[in-house]
């Protein structure tokens, strides 16, 4: 996250993780990188957007090597789901932009069918992007010889938002 917010300056960025640790040291590095466009919230990402995001006012979504969750009895606490994938189409705006990045082709075979089932989304598979910024999660897939999948998935632009009834 720090280094994204150093590349790009002129993006705000909303990071989210459930690790109180986690959330201590990226607020930790942030200041002492000078780094002033990133926001932190502790919690479920799931909540976060759905209770602190409004509707159509995000520009992407990054979710970069989450928890692959490989056992078929664990298949329903995967991020990537209906449900989220509803939630974070009603919070991109019109042209926004999921990423998704994963060293485990399960998760990356399991992204696609979602987005697919789900429907209303311009998918492409490619390479990694120069401005992601390489974490531990990817050096260990990378060392342990697991390709990378870098999937972008776009709503259209004359995509609308829901509005509640």
């Amino acid at each position: 996250a720090i280094a994204y917010c150093q590349a790009h300056p002129d993006h705000d960025l909303l990071a989210v993780d459930v690790h109180t640790p986690g959330i201590a040291r990226m607020m930790a590095a942030a200041h002492d990188a000078g780094v002033d466009n990133l926001k932190v919230a502790l919690g479920d990402a799931v909540f976060v957007l759905r209770d602190r995001v409004h509707p159509g006012s995000l520009h992407a979504v990054h979710l970069f090597f989450p928890d692959p969750w490989p056992k078929d009895r664990h298949a329903k606490r995967r991020f990537v789901s209906p449900f989220t994938l509803e939630l974070i189409s009603s919070r991109l705006a019109p042209g926004g932009v999921l990423r998704v990045a994963t060293d485990q082709e399960l998760y990356a075979t399991h992204t696609l069918s979602a987005l697919e089932a789900h429907g209303g989304w311009d998918v492409v598979i490619g390479d990694r992007p120069a401005w992601r910024p390489t974490d531990g999660f990817e050096r260990k897939g990378i060392a342990a010889g697991r390709t990378i999948y870098d999937l972008s998935a776009a709503r259209p632009s004359e995509v609308t938002t829901p509005t509640a009834n």
